[in-house]
């Protein structure tokens, strides 16, 4: 029998909705761990989709804000925090391209014996467009390969060693690509090859910074680069195009997250002790 004092039967076993974790905004220096507890660092920006997390070696590591984090122990949301509406923007530190603190001018290093390698010239000028203040103070040179077919032999004549590490930066290295089974046949514990999902290094610029809703979806046996230039409009002239896609890069913030993680990493790679 129910009792009219109560919408329920009292018996009933309670319902367990899960409760979200609490949201928390990404303030600088806030103190975090990524999700899987395998990297702990102070935020030191965030945009719309990441934040970028730096540990007290200074490695820093893109983290999309999908995801969770733990904050002493407990897992939170993070959220891009709101500048106050009418008030002065608060000064900080100064920032390269790619969020991280800008060094103090100081004259030309010598360049390291380690090299970070990438497939194409349009490659290295976007990780130069973000990175190059970086590269150049921590006397690291970007080379690019014109392609990987020949990734092996180029990694052997590089005769990478403890003090002369190879950063190798992949586009399309998923599972069962050419590039995945180019890349596979490299085994060196002084060489670390990492790779983006993308067909073609245009695609890590978020649509949003070029002004288009999305990359196209381009049928197979078409050329991606033309495929994509007809389906939004532009002139075909791959060339101008690119130009036109490097010119809307400012910094950090208008790259996918899994192109800016790969090439911390290799930053990190070539830069260990």
């Amino acid at each position: 029998m129910r009792s009219r004092r109560y919408d329920q039967d009292v018996l009933a076993a309670p319902s367990r909705k899960p409760v979200p974790p609490p949201r928390v905004a990404a303030e600088p220096g806030l103190i975090v761990e990524d999700g899987a507890g395998e990297f702990c660092g102070a935020v030191i920006n965030c945009d719309k989709d990441a934040v970028m997390l730096e540990d007290r070696f200074s490695n820093r590591r893109m983290f999309p804000l999908s995801g969770t984090f733990l904050l002493e122990g407990r897992r939170v949301v993070l959220f891009r925090p709101v500048p106050p509406q009418g008030g002065p923007t608060p000064r900080g530190l100064a920032r390269t391209a790619s969020g991280s603190v800008a060094p103090p001018p100081s004259r030309a290093k010598v360049a390291r014996a380690s090299r970070i390698f990438v497939e194409g010239l349009q490659d290295a000028e976007l990780v130069e467009k973000v990175w190059g203040d970086d590269l150049r103070d921590v006397g690291v040179v970007v080379e690019h390969l014109g392609g990987i077919d020949d990734l092996p032999a180029i990694v052997a004549d590089f005769e990478a060693d403890h003090g002369r590490r190879l950063g190798v930066l992949v586009d399309h290295l998923v599972a069962g690509s050419k590039e995945s089974r180019i890349a596979a046949q490299v085994r060196s514990p002084h060489v670390l090859i990492v790779g983006h999902p993308y067909v073609d290094v245009w695609a890590a610029v978020k649509p949003s910074a070029v002004g288009i809703p999305a990359w196209p979806q381009v049928p197979r046996g078409i050329e991606w680069k033309a495929g994509v230039l007809r389906s939004i409009g532009w002139p075909p002239d791959t060339a101008a195009g690119w130009r036109r896609i490097l010119g809307s890069v400012r910094s950090f913030t208008d790259l996918e997250p899994a192109f800016l993680g790969r090439v911390e990493e290799l930053i990190d790679f070539v830069t260990a002790p």
